[in-house]
């Protein structure tokens, strides 16, 4: 059986039926990250430190790994152990799966091109001049350049989705609290979302029927029942009324504007209902964010004394510093009322605007990113520049609904271009049944495999 360009799915639809053992496929992988990982900076801890049993899944390396060690990517937790493994990864150990890698991240999460990291950046297998996104930058470039059948990522108000639509694969944020947080090193608690980055929309199912649901060592997750996610990707051909914000279009390359624009063509043809819906500007969110983000960030990084665990607060970068500071500042005495308090109002009015707007519509697209993916190093150029790259996502993370992003084609960089589907809280389900249906549509492993003639087999 030929495996570059294999899913998940295919693949272990072949181990069930003793054409591969999950062995042969780690095996083979390893044999793909030796040749081209290192070039491209995708894993902080390499496969071969990790071994376990199980089909391969690489993991991002802010998810705590029993026994392997979780530096979230900073010089603070270096030489960090962990003694447990974090829920996401517990359940996937137990589906039979094991963790392949630990992958770069902008340290601690805070980024969105993976080169704040204090491991150097990851590259973009698209273009290695350019970033892979970020935070979940390595995880998103290991699945483009073919280096895991799936990797985890997680997400705090783009880290999922922005990455997987500059390295054009599939990247799925559930709703707050589907996924347990337990064991993943906090960036902002009321925001981060673990979930699956993949090569289809049926991986993406596969995996987040893994690791959703209720876990007692997360208060913050829903006790409501988790549904057979890829049960649903063929039962449901009900035709959709899909939402279209022109606010989420403004400022949008035209590049990108015109896939995505073309990706809605291609809805409306499946016959799917395709209609104009009134959002909130996407800016606002950037305040919103910025100023709780910071906060919670400042909060849970304050934990990093070197007292119980890691090193001291002298090895962190000027990042988690920058963000610390505004944190600490907004959330001090004068200053909660004036920016906490009143940033906590408005994210109430932008959940109060989606279900609004879901009473009218079963889901909104729109482009995932305003651009494609930057050169390295542009990212200094921006005083907040992740917010700028993530303000078509944040509004949705700052919502705590689900999203995904699809990709729908190369811009005119040949850079590839996301399309995100946004619905209510817990319609996952619905979503991947609308991204596997635009799966099927389309061509859309055709970029994918045209990218991995750049990376053919050693």
């Amino acid at each position: 059986m030929k495996i570059l360009g294999s899913s998940l799915t295919a693949l272990e639809k072949a181990v069930s039926e003793k054409k591969l053992t999950s062995n042969d496929i780690s095996a083979y992988f390893e044999k793909r990250v030796q040749a081209y990982g290192k070039k491209l900076n995708v894993f902080v801890t390499s496969p071969h430190e990790t071994k376990s049993d199980g089909m391969p899944i690489a993991i991002k390396d802010n998810f705590c790994t029993d026994g392997t060690r979780t530096t979230a990517c900073s010089k603070v937790l270096e030489e960090f152990v962990p003694p447990y493994d974090a829920t996401v990864v517990a359940r996937l150990k137990r589906a039979g799966y094991g963790v392949f890698g630990k992958t770069n991240l902008d340290a601690w999460a805070h980024g969105s091109s993976t080169e704040t990291s204090d491991f150097g950046a990851t590259l973009n297998p698209w273009d290695t001049e350019r970033a892979p996104g970020g935070s979940s930058g390595g995880s998103a470039a290991a699945m483009a350049a073919y280096l895991a059948p799936a990797t985890i990522g997680s997400e705090t108000a783009g880290s999922i989705r922005l990455p997987a639509a500059w390295c054009g694969v599939v990247g799925l944020k559930p709703t707050y609290g589907r996924v347990s947080r337990y064991g993943v090193a906090a960036m902002g608690s009321s925001w981060d979302c673990p979930g699956p980055i993949t090569w289809s929309v049926e991986d993406a199912a596969r995996l987040l029927g893994i690791i959703a649901g209720h876990d007692p060592y997360d208060a913050t997750s829903s006790a409501q029942e988790t549904p057979d996610y890829s049960a649903l990707l063929e039962g449901s051909a009900k035709k959709l009324t899909i939402g279209v914000s022109e606010e989420y279009f403004k400022g949008v390359d035209e590049g990108v504007r015109a896939k995505v624009e073309q990706a809605i063509e291609v809805l409306k043809k499946m016959g799917h209902t395709v209609v104009p819906v009134k959002l909130m500007s996407s800016d606002i969110a950037i305040s919103v964010y910025t100023i709780l983000q910071r906060s919670e960030v400042s909060s849970n990084l304050a934990r990093y004394s070197g007292i119980r665990y890691g090193r001291d607060r002298t090895h962190f970068a000027t990042e988690a510093k920058r963000r610390m500071l505004l944190g600490t500042y907004t959330l001090s005495h004068g200053y909660y009322d004036a920016y906490y308090k009143k940033a906590e109002k408005v994210r109430a009015m932008i959940v109060k605007d989606f279900e609004d707007a879901f009473q009218s519509v079963d889901c909104i697209v729109g482009p995932t990113a305003p651009i494609g993916a930057i050169k390295l190093g542009e990212f200094e150029k921006y005083p907040f520049f992740g917010e700028l790259m993530d303000r078509l996502n944040e509004p949705a993370a700052a919502a705590g609904i689900p999203a995904i992003s699809i990709p729908v084609g190369l811009d005119t960089q040949q850079l590839p271009v996301g399309m995100q589907i946004m619905g209510p809280r817990m319609s996952e389900g619905m979503l991947l049944s609308v991204a596997h249906q635009f799966e099927k549509e389309t061509n859309f492993f055709d970029m994918r495999e045209t990218m991995l003639k750049k990376y053919p087999d050693a």
